[in-house]
């Protein structure tokens, strides 16, 4: 093999430039002999003809665009990553609908043909065989949710306390919310985790309804994202959670790990609330009933916060989780078959003044008087009402 097939396009262009000041130099040596043998002449040829070479080697590595090239390359790159992402987010909504108890055998099947493509390395074929499983779910999803979930239209929150499912009317469409109101005078929230400390791997979970009931709560919401047991990246972290969190027993959680954190957070006092866009903007104080962190913020100050962002979870449709408040009141609970992106707008729409959104999929649980979402998996971390 050519030396030069080796090199780097930089070392090729460095020595190009090394042999063509060294031809030159020599031509014009022997161009300035006096006596012109045959000889003479036929190295001068040559080595001409060697320049002749070289130049248009330098020429053709000189138009070859290295910044096109590497920005062809990382292009390649990116999307190669973007589809193995892709393919771990499907896996992980899959294992997240049979949480829920749903049934998938034919988008397993569907799956295993993307997993075959990648592992051929069609990822053009695998990518677009993923938007289809998506947009199969997604539409199965929403299918479900009419024929099981129907509620009348309301835009607006149970008034001064309770359960309802109600129909929210948006410019994007209408979605279906089970919503639960805690009014803060006859209301105590509080943040119950199934770890007594910080934990990295391997950490306990419970049931919402074992939540509930160990704390004679009235009502209940499954709390902030953690790897579950069933996620192949979770692998060595399983239930475990990295935002920041104080539970009922005033014990703070990732505390180490969230001194610069950009994750907003709610804190639940006595007899108010607090939104905060983000951890950091927060100490840690133990005098408040309970803190939790997850992200995003959906609403704040009345403004709708999330536009939307490049997480395929977050970008699909599912039944996700909220806790929002309005004045005194504080309001947890459903939106089904909403991304979270819609359910910003959802809840925006509701006259919400603050939200942030909660864990979903195969994790979403609700209850009030029973399951009114879920159960789903055992979680770490929920939000409660108990009455005061």
């Amino acid at each position: 093999m050519h030396i030069k097939k080796l090199l780097t396009p930089k070392t090729k262009l460095v020595l190009l430039f090394v042999e063509l000041c060294i031809i030159a130099s020599l031509t014009a040596y022997l161009f300035y002999l006096s006596s012109q043998t045959k000889e003479q002449y036929a190295k001068t040829t040559m080595l001409q003809q060697q320049l002749s070479t070289v130049k248009k080697e330098l020429t053709d590595l000189q138009n070859q665009d290295q910044v096109l090239l590497n920005k062809k390359n990382a292009e390649e790159i990116k999307n190669i990553q973007t589809t193995y992402k892709d393919a771990v987010g499907m896996y992980e909504r899959l294992a997240d609908l049979r949480a829920q108890k749903q049934k998938t055998d034919a988008y397993d099947k569907q799956f295993a043909q993307i997993l075959s493509l990648l592992s051929t390395q069609n990822y053009a074929s695998a990518q677009a065989t993923l938007k289809i499983l998506t947009t199969t779910i997604d539409k199965d999803t929403q299918k479900n949710i009419t024929t099981v979930v129907t509620a009348p239209i309301n835009n607006a929150p149970p008034a001064g306390g309770g359960y309802q499912r109600q129909t929210v009317q948006t410019d994007n469409g209408s979605f279906v919310v089970d919503i639960i109101a805690g009014d803060l005078g006859n209301t105590k929230v509080i943040v119950d985790t199934a770890s007594e400390s910080d934990c990295s791997n391997n950490c306990p979970v419970l049931s919402l309804s074992d939540y509930v009931a160990r704390n004679g709560a009235y009502a209940g919401v499954n709390g902030s994202y953690f790897c579950p047991t069933e996620y192949p990246s979770c692998a060595g972290k399983s239930n475990s959670f990295d935002t920041l969190l104080m539970n009922k027993n005033k014990t703070y959680f990732n505390s180490a790990n969230n001194v610069y954190s950009t994750i907003p957070a709610v804190i639940f006092g006595g007899s108010w609330v607090r939104f905060v866009s983000k951890s950091l903007e927060w100490g840690r104080d133990t005098g408040v009933d309970s803190v939790l962190a997850n992200q995003p913020l959906l609403v704040y100050n009345g403004q709708n916060m999330f536009g939307g962002n490049d997480d395929p979870k977050q970008s699909s449709s599912g039944t996700r989780g909220f806790v929002a408040a309005k004045g005194n009141t504080v309001y947890i609970g459903m939106v089904h078959t909403v991304s979270v992106t819609q359910m910003a707008t959802v809840l925006q729409k509701m006259g919400m003044e603050n939200a942030i959104n909660l864990d979903s999929g195969g994790s979403a649980a609700l209850w009030y008087g029973g399951y009114k979402v879920g159960p789903g998996r055992n979680i770490p971390n929920v939000i409660l009402f108990v009455r005061k």
